[in-house]
């Protein structure tokens, strides 16, 4: 943020202090040298002054700079949710090495990924992100019961359900029922309070898509599932973040506008 004439208030996420504030002196002034250093997506090796009342950066050395990211608005937009949603979780004063190390990655991703790919490691560095927070969704099993849940490929109209309030994944076939009190026998008669609890009805595809956010790099044919599915899955993991958080993540605003028409 812009401070006085010429100079700027960072917030900087460090490997050894976790997040702190520090002055980049100059760094609005024309041809400054901080200017390109004090800009977003850049890693620095910084030289910091405590001072009285703010930290000063004596001086600044690009380490590594995040170009492709600003080369189409999805990837920007991607990458600022991503940074915003680490800003929600990093400690000040505490190392954050793992939260500045992920970060640093999924950004590199989202950076070389080509068309709507991005939507897939967007959601695939969410994910991650969460994990560190120990507050990503459980994807395998049922949050329910714990049971393993495999995506169905048959019948077609199988569906999991996904549970913000619980956790994660529902195996919906475990809650099925036979009778009813009026003597019926639904398809898929659900309990009522585990249906209460389903924010989403998950696909086969939906669901292997989610499932494997779990690992550390994504497969070739998940990754290029059709962008409905990872629509979907970022829309969740959206709403299941903002909900653990309790905060809405304001960069994901143009998600929808950068994908939908993909």
């Amino acid at each position: 943020m812009p401070l006085g004439e010429n100079d700027r208030l960072l917030t900087i996420l460090t490997k050894e202090h976790g997040l702190i504030k520090a002055v980049a002196a100059g760094a609005r002034k024309h041809r400054s040298a901080m200017a390109g250093r004090s800009g977003l997506f850049v890693v620095n090796d910084l030289q910091i002054t405590v001072g009285r009342s703010m930290d000063r950066i004596k001086s600044a050395e690009v380490v590594q700079s995040f170009v492709g990211l600003g080369k189409t608005l999805g990837k920007l937009t991607a990458a600022q949710y991503l940074c915003e949603l680490a800003l929600m979780q990093a400690l000040s004063a505490q190392p954050q090495e793992e939260l500045f190390l992920v970060l640093i990655e999924h950004l590199d991703r989202i950076q070389t990924a080509e068309g709507d790919r991005v939507l897939a490691h967007l959601s695939h560095g969410i994910y991650h992100l969460l994990a560190i927070s120990g507050f990503a969704p459980q994807v395998h099993t049922c949050c329910l019961t714990q049971k393993n849940v495999v995506a169905q490929s048959q019948p077609k109209q199988w569906q999991a359900g996904f549970s913000i309030v619980g956790g994660g994944v529902i195996d919906i076939d475990n809650f099925t029922s036979g009778d009813n009190s009026n003597g019926d026998r639904p398809e898929n008669f659900l309990h009522e309070a585990t249906s209460n609890r389903i924010s989403h009805y998950l696909t086969a595809s939906e669901l292997l898509a989610m499932q494997e956010l779990a690992q550390t790099k994504l497969a070739d044919n998940i990754i290029d599932a059709p962008i409905a599915d990872w629509l979907v899955v970022e829309r969740l993991l959206r709403a299941y973040a903002q909900y653990h958080f309790d905060r809405p993540i304001q960069s994901s605003a143009l998600i929808d506008n950068c994908f939908f028409n993909i």
